[in-house]
């Protein structure tokens, strides 16, 4: 891979499918490549293609929607803050989806993190905490990264009512399904 290139796996257009923002229109940019190896991941690792930011941006312009979200893998691997100014300097707002096992830009508009079984947070703060909910101690890991706001999201749909119960009795928590998934929409 060339230097100044980042590993992309695709980019494709969508509706944001989890979390805070489901249903808004996105543009995704998922880079191949993490550092923990989740047994539900939906990431495709041994695929991607060298991308610059030129040519990153050329393909994400072509698409109306004002947010790009990057995501992977693990975007924060890479030197992003590249592409997320040029983002920014074509009127794009930058979210990331992070395990949030690394340090990330300040220039970023909206974090998703997502810690994984294996990861440590290292980040101070995220504007959303989503946990895939399998039964470990989310109060736990929410005093340890504040959020504005509180996910769980059932493991590949598999304890959907679970999640619910544990909602019911714990109300910080919203639930997030893989509506993309539901909706069989990328």
């Amino acid at each position: 891979m060339r230097s100044d290139s980042l590993p992309i796996n695709e980019i494709f257009y969508s509706l944001q499918g989890e979390g805070f923002h489901t249903g808004t229109p996105a543009v995704f940019v998922r880079l191949s490549g993490c550092n923990l190896r989740c047994s539900f991941c939906d990431t495709d690792h041994s695929h991607s293609t060298p991308m610059t930011v030129r040519e990153i941006l050329a393909e994400v312009t072509r698409y109306p929607a004002p947010t790009v979200i990057l995501t992977g893998g693990e975007p924060s691997l890479y030197d992003i803050d590249p592409l997320i100014r040029a983002l920014h300097d074509h009127g794009r707002r930058v979210h990331i989806e992070t395990n949030g096992t690394r340090a990330l830009p300040d220039s970023l508009d909206w974090i998703t993190c997502s810690p994984k079984p294996g990861g440590a947070v290292v980040l101070p703060r995220c504007n959303e905490l989503k946990i895939v909910y399998t039964g470990q101690d989310v109060e736990a890991i929410a005093e340890s990264i504040p959020a504005d706001h509180h996910f769980l999201q059932p493991c590949s749909g598999a304890n959907i009512p679970e999640v619910i119960d544990y909602i019911l009795f714990h109300p910080r928590w919203r639930l997030s399904l893989q509506t993309h998934k539901l909706l069989d929409i990328r």
